[in-house]
């Protein structure tokens, strides 16, 4: 059975690596998301680390910003199991990854979820390169 759990060891926290991440990560744009991602050197018990950010900028109020993480984290909870997992335990490679949101309006779950999951091929793609 494939565990779908989001646990804090697969949340990005620590301030070292999330520096290390912006200043020398990758990134590309997948609207609604800009993603940006480095390989991990130091071994985790987790393929992947992720932060998930949306800008106080365009949604002023709280809870918008958390309805849209929590639409998103939900969304890569779901499918972190059947496609990044397995891609990056057959790569051998462990990464940290950050989905700043660049919508302007909040989207519907159906839409992020499909969204996302192009997102991660891409990811996949572009890890590959």
């Amino acid at each position: 059975m494939k565990n779908f759990q989001l646990t804090k060891e697969e949340r990005l926290c620590s301030k070292k690596l999330l520096t290390e991440l912006f200043n020398n990560g990758s990134s590309f744009l997948f609207y609604p998301f800009r993603i940006t991602w480095l390989i991990n050197q130091t071994p985790q018990k987790y393929p992947a680390q992720i932060v998930i950010s949306v800008p106080k900028r365009r949604f002023k109020k709280s809870v918008d910003r958390n309805l849209i993480k929590r639409r998103i984290k939900e969304a890569y909870r779901l499918q972190k199991a059947t496609s990044l997992y397995p891609f990056l335990e057959n790569q051998q490679k462990q990464v940290l990854v950050a989905f700043n949101y660049v919508g302007k309006e909040i989207l519907d779950y159906q839409y992020l979820y499909e969204k996302l999951s192009l997102a991660l091929l891409n990811l996949e793609k572009q890890m590959v390169k």
